[in-house]
């Protein structure tokens, strides 16, 4: 189980992108503490989160020209189609390798994105005037 704490360390000073992290650990920290009952209505949540997140992150990305966009976008379809192949898993009835994604994958990823492909378009937008 990895709970995040929030803190101003996760902050990438873009007002969006922030509120929408922390929204995103919410859900994650719930999402490791839940009962089977609470798990899937959680997981829609977190996943529907993270559709409209991303989409604004990839319209930010366009309108700043960021430099990397493709790799960042790429990463964003990647994990979306991997969520969904995990709500096909929770649709099947699957509740344990979901709880498993959610608990394990999940967290890790987050942490490991925001502190890389997140960072460098949130300087980058910085440097474009976005707040």
């Amino acid at each position: 189980m990895t709970l995040i704490k929030w803190t101003d360390e996760l902050k990438r000073g873009i007002g969006f992108q922030d509120g929408d992290h922390e929204e995103a650990v919410t859900l994650m920290n719930a999402l490791q503490t839940c009962n089977d009952d609470e798990l899937p209505d959680l997981f829609v949540k977190l996943h529907t989160h993270t559709k409209e997140h991303l989409e604004r992150e990839n319209e930010l990305m366009d309108r700043i020209g960021f430099f990397a966009i493709d790799v960042h976008k790429g990463e964003h379809t990647r994990v979306l189609t991997e969520m969904q192949e995990f709500q096909d898993k929770l649709d099947a009835g699957e509740i344990t390798v979901v709880r498993t994604y959610v608990q394990e994958t999940v967290p890790d990823w987050f942490l490991n994105h925001l502190d890389s492909m997140d960072t460098a378009t949130a300087m980058f937008a910085k440097q474009h005037g976005e707040t």
